[in-house]
């Protein structure tokens, strides 16, 4: 029987475990465009996904402006991009990547603890929870959010609080995985043994080979391979 070399799996939220359609990159960039700049959403995305939101919009228009962009109207802008997130989640019907569930189940049963962390803030981490019926699931162990740590993706803070939660203190034995590049490069700077990208989300698989992780794969049921 194979040993098992994992004791926590890091899940992403957006794009890696629920299907949202991109939502909150949508709306990331009709908030930009809104304060009148031109982008599309392969731009939003190369330079925004799986970061804190404030920051990603900040890195968005570090790239696609010809002037330093004034911080009151960066924080303008992320103010009209939450009212507008809140309104889309609110009325937006939102599902679980296929397996998502079956994995955690199979994963708990393993004895392999199961964390999510996301860009989110809380509240709308939370809010996305309730919808898919995971705020009251005991298949999560913990949820990590961008606002919960003093420094968002892609340092290491997210991890190693749900590493804490759990009494973890080998990185070795952990597994993050993410769709986004900024999710590798948070698993490798956390040291965590095995770091995923998956293709359900907000990168390219060329992409996500950019970022050097140990796989990327392109649906849930192939992170239980990484596990033994």
């Amino acid at each position: 029987m194979k040993q098992r070399t994992i004791d926590l799996a890091i899940f992403d939220m957006a794009g890696t475990t629920i299907d949202e359609d991109n939502i909150v990159y949508k709306t990331v960039q009709q908030s930009i465009q809104q304060a009148g700049f031109s982008v599309d959403l392969e731009t939003v995305l190369l330079y925004g996904a799986g970061k804190e939101k404030l920051k990603a919009i900040r890195d968005i228009l570090l790239q696609i402006s010809d002037f330093k962009v004034p911080e009151a109207d960066i924080q303008t802008i992320f103010a009209d991009f939450k009212i507008r997130l809140n309104k889309a989640y609110a009325r937006g019907q939102f599902t679980e990547q296929p397996g998502a569930s079956a994995l955690f189940e199979q994963l708990k049963a393993d004895g392999v603890f199961v964390a999510l962390n996301t860009g989110y803030e809380r509240a709308v981490a939370d809010m996305l929870l309730a919808k898919l019926g995971w705020d009251t699931s005991d298949l999560i162990g913990c949820t990590v959010t961008a606002d919960d740590v003093e420094n968002g993706r892609p340092a290491p803070d997210m991890i190693q609080k749900a590493m804490a939660h759990f009494g973890i203190t080998n990185p070795e034995r952990v597994l993050k995985i993410g769709d986004s590049i900024i999710d590798i490069e948070e698993g490798q700077n956390a040291e965590c043994g095995v770091t995923l990208g998956i293709t359900t989300g907000a990168h390219t698989a060329e992409q996500l080979q950019s970022a050097n992780p140990n796989a990327v794969i392109g649906h849930l049921s192939q992170v239980y391979n990484w596990v033994m």
